[in-house]
């Protein structure tokens, strides 16, 4: 009897999800099948596999065993009909915009996506006659009032990297139905324990799957979820454009995936308690994460989410003066350009996020130079609480310092 892995929670897809059929000799875990390519001695067969008829692998530029493990796993907890994989995550995104965007088209999105998203947005895709109107993140009745006026995709992303916001996705993805426009949804920061865009309408569902589904930073990869005939246009996309996951990050990205939820929790749990802990402290300006109610989009998020996630972010009184001060005295976070990993890892938006970005730009977008991105990892709560305190008290201590000079 089949057994329905759909049912299955999310701790437990995780862990067992899309596996069993690549499982060779007893094996427990998915092998690395570093082959490029894949021989046959029947030619009819090779030519049913070549056009998709007959299920197998010809070259390694296309598909490739191990990928499609990972590939899988990631497909059955996105509930998703297919799905495809991508060398990294800009390379999912850029080649599904590509793969479905024509030119004379319009595309309608938020300010606040990933600054590389943007990057598409506001240079590539213009180039292709690709008209782009990006809308104030938060304000949904300029969305939609911009959707109508004529949209084949809507481009969303929620959580937004780095600020945070909450975009109310039933409603524009309602919105968009109305305009028969595609609907994307970027859910990397949510991942796909606590948000499932595909369930609230989208037609696709992207993750940068370097970010929390490997959960360990030593695996770049790209996916997106969706109806076969979507995927497959992307994919058709990725396989002649060659942006392919190659197996060895397929299986790093393949084993993170096993502690998915269970990193998430304890991830989750540091991140609401340190967001509390933020607002009390007098040398920080404003704090953006949507557990907390004082947030913008607490109450959107606590409809479309099963959980607030792990990343917060904060500006400093005294700007960027203060955190040059303030971020070389952490000891247990990461000062670099990633998140979503075991490990907690702090960063600022000029020199990962929104690098690509000017201060105009970045300004206009909403991120105060200030900012620091903080990707909670799974070290234990109060140690997290007691490095941010010790450097808060020493950044305290450097601004009484000049004051009384």
């Amino acid at each position: 009897m089949m057994v329905n892995q759909y049912d299955w929670d999310y701790g437990t897809q995780s862990v067992w999800a899309g596996e069993d059929r690549y499982l060779l000799q007893g094996a427990t875990q998915v092998p690395v099948v570093h082959s490029v390519s894949f021989g046959y001695s029947d030619i009819d067969d090779w030519y049913d596999v070549a056009l998709n008829k007959q299920e197998g692998h010809i070259y390694a530029r296309n598909t490739n065993p191990t990928v499609d493990a990972f590939e899988e796993k990631v497909r059955l907890l996105e509930n998703a009909e297919a799905v495809t994989s991508s060398s990294t995550g800009m390379s999912a995104i850029s080649n599904t915009l590509f793969a479905l965007l024509s030119s004379g088209d319009r595309v309608v999105s938020i300010k606040d996506t990933y600054g590389g998203t943007n990057k598409i947005f506001s240079e590539f895709l213009p180039e292709f006659n690709v008209d782009v109107e990006l809308c104030d993140t938060t304000d949904f009745e300029a969305i939609e009032r911009e959707i109508e006026k004529g949209c084949d995709l809507l481009y969303l992303e929620s959580p937004t990297n780095p600020t945070l916001k909450i975009v109310d996705l039933d409603r524009l993805v309602t919105a968009a139905k109305r305009e028969d426009a595609l609907v994307i949804v970027d859910n990397t920061f949510a991942t796909p324990i606590n948000q499932h865009p595909l369930a609230l309408g989208a037609d696709l569902v992207i993750h940068s799957a370097t970010k929390f589904l490997g959960g360990h930073a030593d695996a770049l990869g790209g996916v997106v979820c969706g109806p076969k005939e979507l995927v497959d246009k992307v994919y058709h996309f990725r396989e002649i454009n060659g942006s392919t996951l190659d197996p060895m990050s397929a299986y790093l990205l393949l084993r993170g995936m096993k502690t998915l939820d269970l990193r998430l929790k304890q991830q989750e749990a540091s991140a609401l308690e340190i967001a509390h802990y933020l607002e009390r402290q007098p040398l920080v300006e404003e704090v953006f994460y949507p557990g907390l109610p004082s947030h913008q989009g607490h109450d959107i998020a606590a409809q479309q989410m099963e959980g607030f996630g792990s990343m917060l972010s904060f500006s400093l009184k005294g700007g960027l003066d203060a955190v040059r001060e303030f971020l070389p005295t952490l000891n247990h976070a990461h000062l670099a350009a990633n998140l979503g990993a075991v490990e907690t890892i702090a960063s600022i938006p000029r020199t990962s996020s929104h690098v690509e970005s000017s201060a105009e730009e970045r300004k206009a977008m909403g991120i105060p130079e200030g900012l620091i991105r903080y990707s909670t990892g799974v070290e234990n709560t109060e140690d997290l609480i007691a490095d941010l305190d010790q450097a808060f008290e020493k950044l305290s201590e450097k601004q009484l310092e000049y004051t009384n000079r």
